[in-house]
């Protein structure tokens, strides 16, 4: 038999026809490497402490998000104030290249709260991120304007988005891992759809404060003082965010894998059960699926900031709309999109994730630019139609992706290789995607610019889900099984026992 090395299997080393001779004796090596599970290596969840977990990082995530929403919603008015007067385009830019900065250091972000995340627990990073996006953005609130103090202005400006950017960097990996690591492995998706139902609400909410505040104050009174009012609602909101981040358990898959009594089977290998997470090995060991990770994300922010962030600006700069009409239609398409996207994770649960991610790019790809042109035609039901084919097209990817991404990684390090994935793609596709398309309007003249940038993201999207492997109902890697009654793990415990055999 020819020599092995460290983690060779027995069938890859020994020629076929030895196989074949000793048949039992092999058996026995596989066995002994990948041991059947046993009643007792199943999770069994507890219905209402998931319901608590998807909860807390669902509300938690919608803060983050109203938090994050709100710069979106008065990019315009925030040019106004923290820049140079002059040029509308050149202070629209400044804000939105501001917006941008955030995003720099959210891999920075991700690379710190990842990794601690593996180490201390999940529960821990989420409340500290909680805390430093509400503080980062309830001091925005505070910041004078450029007329007041000058330059200073947009350097505090600048300072405190790098504190948002960097707290969001922990935040998405460590919310949708907390909810995957909770959930039963036959419903993942439908209660990881519950963390981008707090996405939608938290944009929702910012929009919705936002438009109130300007239909109630007008334009004058809002650029004056109005705008500051969202950005100091986040301090209470982070204090209820934290309160239900700390009353949560830390997730099972976590607490068995910190106990070491995580063991190995076809399901979870004995080579991922250690709870150190290392960023030097996340890049060395897992750089394909990393790979994977930042294409996967870059076409779905590009889609998603570009719908949910950018299109009031574009209906205000491009087609002339009001800002409360542009931020009025969005809302009606985000409640749209709320009413459904739990339907989207119980139809991924279903059919499996690859096909509603595809559903979700192809419908960018082949809708964006039709959408655009009703969008173009200005009348509000063009628009909403035109929205609303995007809206349905983004619902597939919102209500599949925080199911997807988790399963990439094995759990000792899925906080830190999905935050470093994640945020590394957000930072290059995401935050810069209003500042793009903004500029390549700007350069080339033409207001169709943001349907072929969402186009080549799809394109991107459709290559990456092809190449995906399927994770539906299956456990997560590094993880033992998880059901949700006794006899779904008797039948899984019965399901590797051989039938007999005649």
């Amino acid at each position: 038999m020819a020599a092995t090395g460290p983690g060779s299997g027995p069938d890859h080393v020994a020629d076929p026809e030895a196989i074949k001779r000793h048949h039992t004796l092999f058996r026995a090596a596989r066995r002994r490497k990948n041991p059947p599970l046993r009643r007792s290596d199943i999770t069994i969840t507890d219905e209402a402490a998931v319901k608590r977990a998807v909860k807390a990082a669902s509300l938690g995530n919608a803060m983050e998000w109203f938090d994050f929403g709100i710069y979106s919603y008065l990019a315009v008015t925030i040019g106004h104030v923290f820049f140079p007067p002059g040029n509308d385009t050149a202070q629209l830019l400044s804000s939105f290249a501001t917006f941008a900065v955030a995003f720099l250091v959210r891999p920075i972000g991700g690379m710190v709260f990842g990794p601690m995340g593996d180490r201390l627990g999940r529960k821990k990073v989420l409340a500290l991120t909680m805390i430093m996006m509400a503080i980062g953005t309830f001091a925005i609130g505070l910041i004078p304007s450029y007329a007041t103090i000058g330059f200073w202005a947009p350097v505090l400006l600048i300072f405190f988005r790098l504190v948002q950017g960097f707290s969001t960097g922990g935040e998405y990996g460590g919310a949708s891992t907390f909810i995957a690591e909770y959930a039963p492995d036959k419903r993942r998706g439908f209660f990881g759809s519950f963390l981008e139902f707090g996405t939608l609400a938290g944009y929702t909410g910012a929009a919705g404060l936002v438009t109130v505040l300007t239909a109630w104050l007008g334009s004058d009174a809002m650029e004056a003082w109005g705008w500051r009012i969202p950005f100091l609602v986040a301090g209470p909101l982070g204090l209820v965010g934290l309160y239900l981040r700390l009353r949560l358990d830390e997730t099972p898959a976590f607490q068995k894998l910190e106990s070491g009594n995580v063991r190995a089977s076809e399901a979870a290998d004995t080579v991922e059960t250690t709870a150190k997470g290392d960023l030097a090995k996340i890049f060395r060991q897992y750089w394909p699926t990393l790979i994977l990770c930042i294409a996967l994300v870059g076409a779905y922010n590009v889609t998603d900031y570009m719908l949910l962030s950018y299109m009031p600006t574009y209906l205000s700069d491009e087609l002339g709309y009001s800002e409360t009409h542009g931020l009025l239609i969005l809302l009606g398409v985000m409640v749209c999109l709320m009413a459904v996207i739990n339907q989207a994770g119980r139809l991924n649960d279903h059919f499996g994730r690859k096909p509603l991610l595809m559903a979700g790019m192809l419908g960018f790809f082949f809708l964006s630019l039709p959408s655009f042109l009703l969008i173009k035609q200005g009348s509000i039901p063009a628009i909403a139609a035109g929205m609303l084919m995007l809206g349905l097209s983004l619902v597939c990817l919102l209500g599949t992706m925080s199911a997807a991404l988790p399963a990439l990684f094995p759990t000792n390090v899925r906080y830190g290789s999905l935050s470093v994935g994640y945020n590394l793609s957000a930072s290059l596709f995401g935050g810069t995607t209003p500042l793009v398309i903004t500029g390549l309007i700007s350069i080339t003249g033409n207001n169709l610019m943001p349907a072929y940038y969402s186009m080549a993201a799809a394109l991107i999207g459709i290559i990456t889900v092809a190449c995906m492997k399927e994770t539906a109902k299956q456990p997560l890697t590094g993880s033992p099984p998880s059901g949700e009654t006794k006899e779904e793990a008797a039948e899984l415990v019965a399901a590797q026992t051989p039938g007999p055999r005649f």
